[in-house]
């Protein structure tokens, strides 16, 4: 038979006693935590900068220095921090005055384009972000200033920022340089791409034989084109080209109209191009070409900084 047995009266109280020391030992490691750990949020939320009503906290400031630094591998001093994520502000909100903005959708694909232009996947950009310390939002905050700024200020001030021959003129006079035209040969071409998955590099002999094949049957672009649809080639838009290097404007040249150029071996499988055009063009000299890119640049600068600075004198910045 078994019996109940009774706590008495003293065991009980010497139990009761234990869990009371247990939850008050519990309670002050907790609440010692929590003492510890409100400071850094506090400081991690404090907020540095207010434009227009909008807050710069220090965390952003602290995640925009690690992106710079990973960016540029260098300190940047913490002013210039701050003042680069103020313009930030001004750009975004002058910007959505003039009802330019955009979607997190098309951020997202622009974070993901400059992903892929240095070979990463948007996810694998995240994380090295992460890996050095940096908020992934502090680049797509970035990205999205500085997309509407670029389209705010050609719309507004399109007209000042055309270039006349005469600006390129006194510029390349300036240098001591002429900028004369010079002849170039424009060529039409199509490129055509028989597609080889990473998976299937055996096949790549065979496709080399069928692009040799088209080649050989090859005889104009009108009759040529949907014959190589017909093989299951890829043939993709039109290009005209005349700024070639060198190496690639003397396999051109030796290729007649409306025949291609020897098969070659890509990352995305065998190309080749179809030769549907060549004619003489004038094209500017390239010292001409560099001195109307530089002087679009510094006026395009130019009228960005006054424009921002205009920005600054009538905006209410609080520094905290």
């Amino acid at each position: 038979m078994i019996h109940q047995m009774a706590m008495s009266p003293v065991a009980y109280s010497a139990s009761a006693c234990c869990r009371l020391v247990a939850a008050a030992a519990i309670g002050s490691f907790v609440a010692t935590v929590m003492v510890l750990a409100t400071p850094l949020v506090a400081s991690a939320q404090t907020v540095v900068v207010v434009v227009n009503g909008e807050p710069i906290t220090a965390l952003d400031v602290e995640s925009r220095t690690k992106f710079t630094q990973l960016s540029t591998q260098k300190q940047p001093a913490r002013p210039d921090v701050i003042n680069e994520l103020i313009d930030e502000k001004l750009k975004i909100k002058e910007s959505k005055r003039w009802g330019m903005e955009l979607t997190d959708t098309e951020v997202d694909s622009m974070y993901a384009n400059m992903a892929s232009r240095m070979h990463q996947t948007a996810d694998q950009l995240t994380q090295n972000l992460q890996k050095g310390g940096v908020n992934p939002l502090t680049l797509k905050s970035r990205i999205r200033a500085d997309s509407v700024w670029q389209q705010l200020v050609r719309g507004r001030y399109s007209a000042s920022l055309q270039l006349s021959e005469k600006d390129i003129e006194l510029a390349l006079q300036a240098k001591n340089q002429s900028g004369q035209s010079t002849t170039a040969t424009e060529y039409t071409l199509r490129p055509i791409l028989f597609l080889v998955p990473p998976s299937a590099q055996a096949t790549i002999d065979a496709k080399r034989k069928e692009a040799e094949a088209l080649r050989t049957r090859f005889k104009s672009c009108q009759d040529g084109l949907p014959a190589a649809r017909a093989t299951g080639a890829v043939v993709r838009d039109q290009v005209i080209r005349s700024d070639l290097n060198p190496e690639l404007q003397k396999v051109l040249d030796a290729v007649p109209v409306g025949q291609l150029t020897p098969p070659e071996v890509t990352r995305h499988g065998v190309e080749m191009w179809a030769v549907c055009a060549k004619q003489d063009s004038k094209a500017d000299a390239p010292v001409k070409k560099q001195t109307r890119e530089a002087l679009a640049t510094e006026r395009f600068e130019q009228t960005s900084k006054a424009y921002l600075q205009r920005l600054r004198r009538e905006a209410l910045i609080e520094r905290k």
